[in-house]
């Protein structure tokens, strides 16, 4: 058997192809080898999934925060055939976490990006997403409106109105879309005038 210094690896004739396993140099260098090929797999075999450059951005989605909800929010704009064509903003309260005095930031942040979603995307709509049994709203309303699904909705409706008519005002040309989620996932349109 031929023996390499330099490189730790013998291609003579051993078991396992050739290679030489006989040292921890040769034993590492199969090891960062092996773990190389592990990372990069996905990336030459389609198992993952890059962002794609330039696509073309429908919407941007106003949502609220609620981890029981995320996934179902992910269904539903692909169900709607908007994988991968939507801006996503996340506020506590989706459309009160807008416009709530109590949270200029969030008013602030959430024209911001309507602005370089419009600047960067060229979006045509915004769709807003509350929810049912949101906490946000007991929070900055200061009542729990979910014993009363009529009162639930109305109290929705009026903060989901009050965004879409200020969105119209700042970006007349953009539509706008007014939803509402309920805990199973299903949603509901809310027109945007009573």
């Amino acid at each position: 058997m031929q023996y390499r210094q330099s490189s730790g690896l013998d291609f003579g004739s051993t078991c396992c192809g050739g290679l030489r396993h006989d040292s921890r140099r040769t034993f590492l260098k199969l090891a960062t080898l092996g773990a190389g090929a592990a990372l990069m797999a996905p990336l030459t075999s389609g198992g993952a999934r890059a962002a794609q450059p330039g696509g073309e951005v429908d919407a941007l989605l106003l949502s609220c925060m609620d981890y029981r909800l995320i996934d179902d929010i992910g269904r539903y704009m692909d169900g709607r055939g908007l994988t991968n064509r939507y801006d996503h903003v996340i506020l506590a309260g989706a459309s009160l976490g807008a416009l709530t005095d109590r949270k200029k930031a969030w008013v602030e942040a959430f024209w911001d990006h309507v602005a370089v979603a419009r600047q960067l995307h060229q979006i045509k709509r915004v769709m807003v997403m509350d929810h049912r049994d949101c906490g946000a709203y007991r929070v900055f309303l200061g009542t729990d409106l979910v014993a009363d699904p009529e009162k639930e909705t109305a109290a929705h409706a009026e903060q989901l109105r009050a965004l879409g008519a200020a969105i119209k005002a700042r970006h007349p040309g953009l539509e706008v879309e007014l939803l509402l989620m309920a805990l199973d996932g299903s949603v509901e349109s809310i027109a945007e005038s009573a």
